[in-house]
């Protein structure tokens, strides 16, 4: 053996005995392609414990081990780390998955893989070299990251930042845009522009050139329809494949920015109904009957300026007139939210107190929960009442005054509202009919006239039912009115009651 080979393999040999114990796996092929030795490192990265396990050749190699690129294309033989070298090419970083079945289980790798060239004095090849890390966990975070953020449904895009152009989008973001996938990959951010109207835009670009972190502001995204959204951005610098990028992630505001809208127009809309309404009405808060707002109405029923309500409590005011009363009505709104005409008492300004009907519900004004109350005024109705109960009490007392004074009101009333009217005539009645309505104007309840006539009961309702159809009337008062303004049964005295 010459020195010249003997010098050879004893560097060969330290080499050997220096890389052995390395992290990084090393193999070293011959010039002719053929596997010479690998450190346990590179063995454990194939799931072999002998180099010959990882075949003797490239050949042999390559048919052992199925080798694709991240995006799953299988590569070509001729590029397989292994034959480049062998071809004399040196590269660096690059990534690759091995798939290989062991002892019966498929087994799986990423391995990360650079090479050298090792050189006599001469410059000739003498080794080849390939050197690989084992980059499985991080192509497991990697594929995690890369899942989770296709999954996330929070709008987001990644751009480079060494030449700002986006490399990654989700689906939340296509979705809350309308922009397709190839309309964002590629281009970058001052093409897609996602700080536009950013309310700290020199800040976040500053950030973004800086590589730092881009505080959450809001902005308004534009839209391929030529619309824009409002969105809420921030960006967060990250690390993907060795390269330093920038997460951009969303909030869409555009459903709360209609939602409020749409409260402000329903807002404006009640302001304007609850002043233009008629009918009196008040806005009080929930918590302590503290009147925020009334209408004119309300202010012209009690006599009222408003700068005299607004701000204080209905208690204070006092315009209930029983405070028990007012505190039944608030107990009530308290535990059922609403109600529906409760009669109340209500003092205006100047002590006179008026009959009212009151309806109420809550409302919210603002996002703070308020009554909203609105009065009737029956004053004039509750009198009209008492008069009409007062006269029916005279009637009940006296049953002649009923048949003189009252008759004749109803029937004046009765010839006001009849005049040129074409009705009933005598001739129309049969001469049952007429015997039952004189009978009626003598005062005769049914089964009086029953007896009288010797009918039975149900016979002479039918007969009465008969002549309210005819005469068009609804009551025995305007059959005899009826009857009167003919002149029938003139002298026929009313029968008195005791």
């Amino acid at each position: 053996m010459s020195q010249a080979v003997l010098a050879s393999e004893t560097n060969r040999r330290q080499l050997q005995q220096i890389i052995s114990g390395l992290s990084d796996g090393v193999i070293l092929l011959e010039t002719d392609k053929t596997l010479l030795w690998a450190n346990d490192a590179a063995l454990a990265m194939h799931g072999v414990s002998e180099v010959s396990q990882l075949g003797t050749d490239v050949r042999q190699y390559a048919r052992r081990y199925a080798l694709r690129y991240r995006n799953n294309h299988p590569l070509a033989l001729d590029s397989y780390p292994i034959n480049r070298v062998a071809a004399g090419e040196t590269f660096s970083d690059v990534v690759v998955e091995v798939r290989a079945e062991i002892d019966g289980e498929a087994r799986h790798w990423v391995h990360r893989v650079r090479s050298m060239i090792l050189r006599d004095s001469q410059g000739a090849a003498e080794s080849l070299v390939l050197i690989l890390s084992d980059a499985t966990d991080w192509a497991s975070a990697e594929q995690r990251f890369e899942k989770t953020f296709n999954a996330n449904p929070a709008p987001a895009v990644i751009c480079r930042l060494s030449d700002l152009r986006y490399i990654k989008v989700n689906q939340g973001f296509l979705e809350m845009t309308g922009h397709a996938r190839d309309q964002v990959i590629g281009r970058s951010v001052y093409e897609l522009d996602v700080l536009e109207h950013a309310e700290q835009r020199d800040l976040a670009i500053e950030r973004l050139n800086q590589g730092a972190t881009i505080p959450q502001m809001q902005a308004e995204l534009r839209l391929p329809d030529g619309g824009s959204k409002l969105v809420v951005v921030a960006g967060q610098p990250l690390d993907i494949s060795d390269e330093d990028c920038m997460l951009f992630s969303f909030m869409d505001l555009e459903p709360r920015r209609k939602a409020e809208m749409a409260l402000r127009q329903s807002e404006e809309r009640f302001a304007k109904s609850f002043r233009l309404t008629p009918v009196p009405t008040l806005l009080c808060s929930a918590e302590h009957q503290q009147i925020v707002d009334v209408n004119e109405a309300f202010l012209n029923t009690c006599g009222y300026a408003s700068e005299e309500l607004l701000g204080k409590t209905v208690q204070a005011i006092g315009f209930i007139e029983e405070s028990e009363a007012g505190e039944r009505l608030f107990g009530r709104l308290e535990k059922h939210g609403s109600l529906e005409a409760q009669d109340l008492k209500v003092r205006k300004k100047g002590a006179e107190v008026i009959d009212c009907v009151v309806s109420a519900d809550t409302v919210s004004i603002e996002g703070s929960p308020c009554y909203l109350l609105v009065l009737m005024n029956i004053t004039e109705r509750k009198r009209s009442e008492l008069e009409l109960v007062t006269a029916i009490e005279e009637v009940m007392r006296d049953a002649s005054w009923f048949s003189q004074t009252l008759i004749e009101k109803l029937a004046n009333v009765r010839s006001a509202k009849s005049v040129a009217t074409p009705g009933a005539c005598s001739a129309d009645l049969t001469a049952r009919e007429r015997e039952v309505l004189g009978l009626i104007c003598q005062g005769l309840a049914d089964k009086e006239i029953a007896a009288q006539l010797q009918l039975a009961l149900s016979t002479v309702r039918n007969h009465v039912a008969t002549l309210y159809s005819k005469l068009a009337v609804h009551s025995r008062a305007e059959a005899i009115v009826w009857a009167r303004e003919r002149g029938l049964f003139a002298g026929v005295q009313r029968v008195r009651k005791r």
